[in-house]
């Protein structure tokens, strides 16, 4: 089978952890443990997130004052390149040494009339007071928003239209490679009335990117790796159920949080409109059970209703 394995922000810093380098090495060590064991008779593509690292950078910049910090677009780049090194190498210690992988920098493409522009809601950086917040909106021409008592700079979180690297992929998997790809959502990119390239600041959301990822490639299977087991309804409450198997209309119906669980199962729902195959979300420790068909929410146009675990 050819899998996209998407792997969520618990893949590289668990919740409360230091963001240190060795934290997020120990993570990935985990999620690169469940990743070799399907890597038999298998084609791999692993994407991640890089909300995390993004972050982290940003507060490095405010910092340093001497230079204007980087744009996002450099900033995904940058963590890209970090992230799939550590996989790189973690995945390469456990499979024979003849396996090749290789981490390419993705560029994807928005549409600058996309509405999320007119909207921004990704909260990226560090937090600010009120006055902070305000007065550095004026200065760089920021949108801000509160988080918490404190305010945040957010930025668009437009759709993906196209992979660029799309073909290298499929070239580098032809060749038996395992493939590290659309850190983040991509690079967020978009033409300009010059019609050059160019990378913009924004953040694309990384379940969708995946999404458009595995249908690209065709893959048998998308699995959208997160820290939990399933997709719930009434989660946190007395009431909670897992949810083992779905058809895409059922779980739409269900409202899930655009925060949380909302993108993943978005994700998955087009993912298997768009391709027929199916999508599971579900832990990252159970990658391995997951794709043997006996853990996660399992999402298909195959099968219609909606049933419990």
């Amino acid at each position: 089978m050819r899998i996209v394995v998407a792997l969520g922000g618990n893949a590289l810093l668990r919740r409360g952890e230091p963001m240190t380098a060795d934290n997020q090495r120990t993570n990935i060590r985990i999620a690169t443990e469940q990743i070799a064991k399907i890597h038999p008779g298998n084609e791999l593509v692993i994407a991640h997130g890089n909300g995390p690292q993004v972050g982290l950078l940003s507060l490095q910049a405010a910092a340093y004052t001497s230079v204007s910090p980087y744009p996002l677009d450099v900033l995904g780049a940058e963590t890209e390149g970090m992230i799939g090194y550590i996989i790189e190498q973690e995945l390469g210690n456990l499979l024979d040494v003849e396996v090749p992988l290789a981490t390419l920098l993705t560029q994807v493409e928005v549409d600058a009339n996309d509405p999320a522009f007119k909207n921004p809601t990704k909260p990226i950086g560090p937090v600010y007071s009120k006055a902070e917040a305000e007065k550095l909106a004026a200065e760089k021409g920021w949108a801000i928003a509160p988080d918490g008592d404190k305010y945040r700079r957010v930025v668009a979180s437009p759709r993906p239209k196209r992979i660029f690297e799309i073909r290298p992929i499929k070239w580098l998997l032809e060749k038996s490679a395992i493939v590290i790809c659309a850190g983040g959502g991509g690079i967020p990119t978009m033409y300009g009335d010059d019609g050059k390239l160019r990378g913009i600041e924004a953040v694309i959301d990384k379940d969708l990117c995946s999404s458009l990822l595995a249908t690209q490639l065709d893959a048998d299977l998308l699995v959208i790796a997160t820290d939990v087991n399933a997709a719930f309804i009434d989660f946190g409450k007395p009431t909670q159920k897992a949810i083992g198997q779905a058809h895409p209309d059922e779980m739409e119906n269900l409202g899930f949080a655009a925060g949380s669980m909302g993108p993943k199962v978005q994700a998955a729902c087009e993912f298997a409109r768009q391709t027929g195959k199916t999508a599971v979300i579900g832990s990252l420790s159970d990658i391995e059970a997951i794709v043997q068909g006996s853990a996660g929410t399992r999402i298909s146009t195959a099968t219609p209703g909606i049933t419990y675990l």
